[in-house]
Formats: C-alpha cells, sequence, structure tokens
C-alpha cells in the first residue's frame, strides 16, 4: 500500500477542440509519470454519421481506467464525463484560448490515427472541425464555452485557466 504522500496527481484538461489538450496532456503524461486518457476515445460509438456512446457505458470506461491508475490526466471537452471523476482531480486546467488559436492549432493538427484511419481522412473533416470551433461561444451543450466556465468557475480545489497556448506550450 502506497503512503498518501506518494500518490500522484489527478489532472483534468479541458476547452475547445484545438485548444492543445492532447498535446498539453502527452506532455504532463511523460514529464509527471502520469496515465492519459482521451475522452474523444470513448465518448463516441463508431458509427457514421458519430453518435455519442451512452453515458453509463463511458463511465464504466473511465471508472476503469482511474482505478487502474496512480496519477492520471484526463482530457476532453465533455464536461458530462469530466464531472464523472471531477471529485476524484487534484487540479483541473481550462485551455481558454481564443477562438482564432484553436482554428490554427486545428489546421496544423499532425495526424491523429486514434481518431482517423488516414490523414486524408482528418483533412477530409477540417471544415466541419473548424465549424464546430467556431460555434464554441454559441453552443449550449456540454462542449459549450458556457459549460467549460461554469466547471471552472464552480471548481474549489487547485485551477488554473490559460488564455494563449505561449503560456503553457512545452
Amino acid at each position: 500500500m502506497q503512503n498518501q504522500h506518494s500518490r500522484l496527481p489527478n489532472i483534468l484538461i479541458f476547452g475547445n477542440s484545438g485548444s492543445g489538450k492532447s498535446t498539453l496532456a502527452q506532455s504532463m503524461s511523460k514529464s509527471k509519470n502520469l496515465a492519459h486518457l482521451d475522452l474523444d476515445n470513448l465518448a463516441w460509438l463508431p458509427t457514421n454519421p458519430p453518435q455519442r456512446m451512452p453515458l453509463s457505458e463511458s463511465e464504466w470506461a473511465i471508472t476503469q481506467f482511474t482505478n487502474e491508475q496512480n496519477g492520471w490526466v484526463i482530457e476532453g471537452c465533455y464536461i458530462d464525463l469530466l464531472e464523472l471523476v471531477l471529485d476524484d482531480a487534484t487540479e483541473i486546467i481550462y485551455l481558454d484560448l481564443p477562438v482564432e488559436q484553436c482554428v490554427e492549432n486545428a489546421k496544423q493538427r499532425p495526424w491523429e490515427p486514434h481518431k482517423y484511419p488516414s490523414k486524408q481522412a482528418q483533412d477530409d473533416n477540417l471544415d466541419m472541425l473548424i465549424n464546430w470551433i467556431q460555434d464554441y461561444g454559441s453552443r449550449d451543450d456540454v462542449f459549450s464555452k458556457t459549460a467549460h466556465d461554469n466547471f471552472f468557475d464552480h471548481y474549489s480545489g487547485k485551477k488554473t485557466r490559460y488564455t494563449d497556448k505561449q503560456d503553457y506550450c512545452i
């Protein structure tokens, strides 16, 4: 049994698509020896058009992940999923970048083979992704700026909000 002082942090990273969540999470995972979970991998059913996985199934997968780890970083834009592990988080990080920076990041995104079968398939989806990013401030769903702001504002533990990519680029 590990003593409480050797427990690694549990970090939640959230923000708009293209804000750098995956990049920051991967970097923190390596530098802090944390397990990394990208919520995109368990939020969606493998259907076309995409459909959300039932919340209970996503919750089961998240619980399996967190129970097997001594320290983790979980990232995504899904407030409904992040809320499931909020009580276990030791820190939250909100990447609250201007939409223009998120769009530029999306245009420069390397191929994500865990999400797309080819770079071409990813590029074919770019216009839809840019529209999604640009709608961030006007949506009223669990992916919206409003939902992210509320999640951040109501968390009473250690929290950081970055409004410029330069502030957290590693």
